[in-house]
C-alpha cells in the first residue's frame, strides 16, 4: 500500500504508507514523514488504481470554490470544507440539511420538524449555489430546503465567511455550493441501492450514466430515487422522489455541452409548526415523551421542485476557457398546519395565553402556499497569462438574475377552548374552515454582477489574489421599490512555507440591501459583513488529505436601529438609523481527507464568541464550541467490509423567553450522535445509528 504524492512544482514524489500505528506517529511529524524529495517509482501502482482511490477519498483535488479559479484547497486563502459523495455514503448524508449538520463551524436552529435555519460564525446562511449560481433565501419563507436530497449530488462545498464576490448579496456567514453529478463515463455503469431502516424507512436510488454514441461523445446518466419513512413523532411521515437526468456532449475537441433536468418532489403529512410549550405558567418546565407532536391528523407541507440547466463550454488560446451557465428553477410548496404558543395551566392541562388576558389566542392554524422562481444566467471565462516573466491566474465575467416570491396565506386563531386539556391532545383537532387565501409576498429582485479575480505570482512561494464584484441590485415589492448599487473586494495572500505548508490571509466581504429609512426618508446602506482571517493550510499525498488552522474577525456594519424620530410625510412611520452590529471571532481547525488508502477521516472543531454593539450574545442558542467527526476504515484483509462511525458534540447552549409571566431561560443539552456503515456487498448495506442526548451540568 503507497502513496503517490505530487509536490508544489507538480514532480512526482511518493512516500511508503505505514501501518495504523505508525500513521499515528506520523501524523504528529507529517513534515518529516512526507519531506522526500526524490522521484520514486512505486511498484504496483496505476494510474487507474490511483484515480480509484481518490474516489473514495473525502477531500478533492481541487475546487473553484471561492474564486472560480480551479485551486487545491490550500491555495484558497479562506476557510474551505469539501462533503465529497464517497463521505456522503458513508455518513448517510441523504439531505443537504444533513450535510450542513455534520460540517465544521455549521450549527441548525431548529423551528420545527422540517424547518431548520442554518448558522456559520454567528450569522445566518442564506445563500445557497448549484453549480455556482445562488438563490436568496428568506428565513420566513424558508420552504424545507434543508430536505433535499444529495443522490443528485458530487459533492457539497461550503466556504464560511463573507463571500461576496461570487454570491453578491447575503450575511457573512458562508455559501453553500452544491456540485451536480455529470455523464463522465465513455462505458456504462451504475449501481442500485435499497436501504430498510428504523421507523418504516425504505429507500431505493437508481444511478446509471451510459455513452449515447458509440465513440462515447455524447453521454447520459439518470439518477432518480425514492423514499418513505415515519418518524420518531406521532403522526409523522414524509415521501420523497427525485429524479435527474443529464446529458453531456463533447461537441469537439474544444467544446463541451451539458443540459439537463432535475425534480424533486417531498410530502410531509402531520408536520409540526414551531415546537411544545416549554412552560407551565408557574414558571416550571414541562417535559414530554420524544414522540409528542401538535400537529393535528390533517396536517401537510408538501414541495415539488423543478429545474431545467444548460452549460456550455469553450477552450481556447490553450490555457483559457469560458463559460455558460443558465438555469430555470421552479419551487412550489402549499401547506396546512397548525401552531401553539401558549404555557400550560399543569393543574388543568388547560393552554394559557403569553400575552395576557386581553389576548387570549394560544395558536393558529395556516394555509400557505407560493411558489420561488428563478431565472439566472452567468457567463466567465478563466485561465492563465504571463507578466514579467512569471505566470498568473484570472478569471472575470459577469451573470443576472431575477428571482420571484410569490406567496399566499389564510390563517385562523386557536383558543384555549378549542385544545381543551393539552396533556390529552392526540391530533385529533377539527380542519379549520378556510377562507380564502390572501396575497401575503409579491416581490421580485433582479441581480446584474460583473466580478473580476486574479492570482498573481510574486514569487516561487508567494501569490496574491486580488478581486471585486460589482453588484446592480434592485426589488420590487408590493409596497416599495429599492435599487441599490454596490462593490465588492476581494483580497488574500498565500505563503508556501514548503512543499506541504500554506500561510495565508485574507479580506472578504458582503453586503445586504435593507428596507429601513432614515429621517430624510431614504433607505439606509446596505448592511456590510467584512471578514477578516488569517492561518495555516497543508496538503498530503496530492492533496488527498487536507487540513485547515483559522483564525477570524467578522464586523457588521450600517445595522439599522430604531428611533422616536418621525419620518416627513409618512403616515407615522418612525425612522431608523445605521450603527455598527455584531462582531464574529473565534477560530477553526480541520482534518479531511485520506489517512491511508483504507482509512478516512474528517474532523473538525471551532470556537467563535458574537457580541452585538452593546456586549451582548447574538444567538446564544447556537454553540459557540462544537466537534465534529467521523471516520471509515475498509479491512484490507476483508476489502468488502467498512466499518466506521462518528460524533458531534457542542457546548451548553440557551434562550431566553419573556412573557407576562416573566422570563424564562431553556438550556438544551449536548448533542452525541455516531453511525457505523457495515458495506456487505455493491448494493446492500447494514447501518446502525445512534444518537444520545445528554444533559450538561
Amino acid at each position: 500500500m503507497s502513496f503517490i504524492q505530487y509536490r508544489r512544482d507538480k514532480h512526482l514524489q511518493s512516500t511508503a504508507a505505514p501501518s495504523l500505528l505508525a500513521m499515528g506517529m506520523a501524523m504528529a511529524f507529517m513534515p518529516a514523514a512526507f519531506a522526500a524529495e526524490d522521484t520514486v517509482i512505486v511498484e504496483g501502482a496505476t494510474t487507474a488504481d490511483a484515480v480509484n482511490r481518490e474516489e473514495q477519498d473525502y477531500s478533492v483535488k481541487t475546487t473553484a470554490a471561492g474564486t472560480k479559479m480551479p485551486m487545491t484547497q490550500r491555495d484558497i486563502p479562506q476557510s474551505v470544507s469539501i462533503v465529497s459523495q464517497q463521505r456522503m455514503e458513508d455518513q448517510q448524508l441523504q439531505t443537504l440539511g444533513e450535510v450542513m449538520t455534520n460540517t465544521l463551524g455549521i450549527s441548525g436552529s431548529q423551528a420545527d420538524s422540517d424547518r431548520i435555519s442554518y448558522y456559520s460564525r454567528g450569522f445566518e446562511i442564506d445563500n445557497y449555489m448549484v453549480d455556482g449560481i445562488p438563490t436568496y433565501f428568506e428565513s420566513r419563507w424558508n420552504l424545507g430546503d434543508a430536505l433535499t436530497d444529495t443522490a443528485l449530488y458530487e459533492r457539497v462545498e461550503v466556504v464560511r465567511g463573507a463571500n461576496g464576490l461570487m454570491t453578491g448579496t447575503g450575511n457573512p456567514s458562508a455559501s453553500i455550493n452544491m456540485i451536480r453529478k455529470h455523464a463522465t463515463s465513455r462505458e456504462f455503469k451504475g449501481n442500485v441501492s435499497t436501504e430498510y431502516g428504523r421507523w418504516n424507512k425504505q429507500r431505493y436510488v437508481m444511478d446509471l450514466q451510459s455513452p449515447l454514441t458509440a465513440d462515447g461523445n455524447v453521454r447520459g446518466r439518470i439518477v432518480a430515487g425514492y423514499q418513505n419513512n415515519d418518524s420518531w413523532l406521532d403522526r409523522y411521515n414524509s415521501e420523497k422522489a427525485f429524479f435527474s437526468g443529464i446529458v453531456d456532449a463533447d461537441l469537439g475537441a474544444t467544446t463541451s455541452l451539458s443540459a439537463g433536468y432535475e425534480y424533486q418532489k417531498i410530502d410531509v403529512n402531520s408536520p409540526t409548526w414551531g415546537g411544545l410549550p416549554r412552560w407551565n405558567t408557574d414558571g416550571s418546565k414541562n417535559s414530554y415523551d420524544r414522540a409528542r407532536s401538535t400537529a393535528p391528523d390533517w396536517a401537510y407541507n408538501n414541495k415539488e421542485i423543478n429545474k431545467f440547466f444548460v452549460t456550455l463550454k469553450q477552450r481556447f488560446a490553450e490555457s483559457w476557457q469560458a463559460t455558460l451557465n443558465a438555469t430555470h428553477t421552479e419551487v412550489k410548496f402549499d401547506s396546512k398546519m397548525m401552531y401553539i404558543d401558549a404555557l400550560v395551566d399543569k393543574e388543568t392541562g388547560t393552554l394559557v395565553s403569553p400575552y395576557g388576558a386581553s389576548y387570549p389566542v394560544v395558536g393558529g392554524t395556516g394555509w400557505n402556499s407560493g411558489k420561488r422562481k428563478v431565472d439566472a444566467i452567468d457567463l466567465f471565462a478563466d485561465g492563465a497569462y504571463e507578466l514579467f516573466g512569471r505566470q498568473h491566474n484570472m478569471m472575470f465575467g459577469g451573470s443576472y438574475s431575477k428571482q420571484n416570491n410569490r406567496y399566499f396565506s389564510a390563517w385562523a386563531n386557536v383558543f384555549p377552548d378549542d385544545i381543551g386539556n393539552f396533556s390529552a391532545f392526540n391530533g385529533n383537532f377539527p380542519q379549520t374552515h378556510w377562507a380564502p387565501q390572501n396575497l401575503a409576498q409579491d416581490d421580485t429582485t433582479h441581480m446584474k454582477s460583473l466580478y473580476a479575480a486574479t492570482r498573481i505570482s510574486l514569487a516561487d512561494p508567494l501569490h496574491l489574489i486580488l478581486g471585486a464584484r460589482y453588484t446592480n441590485w434592485r426589488v420590487d415589492t408590493l409596497t416599495y421599490s429599492m435599487e441599490k448599487n454596490h462593490t465588492t473586494p476581494y483580497a488574500g495572500l498565500i505563503y508556501d512555507i514548503n512543499d506541504n505548508w500554506s500561510a495565508y490571509a485574507s479580506y472578504t466581504s458582503i453586503f445586504q440591501p435593507q428596507n429601513k429609512r432614515d429621517k430624510a426618508g431614504q433607505y439606509l446602506a446596505p448592511i456590510t459583513g467584512n471578514n477578516y482571517e488569517a492561518g495555516l493550510k497543508s496538503d498530503w499525498m496530492n492533496s488527498r488529505l487536507t487540513t485547515t488552522l483559522s483564525v477570524f474577525r467578522i464586523e457588521q456594519d450600517n445595522v439599522a436601529q430604531a428611533t422616536t424620530i418621525p419620518i416627513p410625510g409618512s403616515n407615522g412611520e418612525f425612522a431608523w438609523k445605521s450603527t455598527d452590529g455584531t462582531v464574529s471571532k473565534g477560530v477553526e481547525f480541520e482534518v479531511n481527507g485520506a489517512i491511508t488508502d483504507n482509512w478516512q477521516m474528517t474532523f473538525g472543531a471551532t470556537r467563535y464568541v458574537a457580541e452585538d454593539n452593546e456586549g451582548n450574545a447574538v444567538n446564544p442558542n447556537l454553540p459557540r464550541t462544537s466537534v465534529k467527526l467521523f471516520t471509515r476504515y475498509r479491512l484490507p484483509a476483508i476489502p468488502e467490509l467498512t466499518v466506521g462511525g462518528g460524533v458531534n458534540w457542542q457546548n451548553r447552549v440557551y434562550k431566553d423567553t419573556t412573557t407576562p409571566y416573566g422570563t424564562f431561560r431553556a438550556e438544551p443539552g449536548q448533542l452525541c450522535a455516531g453511525r457505523s456503515v457495515y458495506p456487505l456487498s455493491g448494493d446492500e448495506k447494514f447501518l446502525r445509528t445512534g444518537k444520545h442526548q445528554q444533559p450538561v451540568r
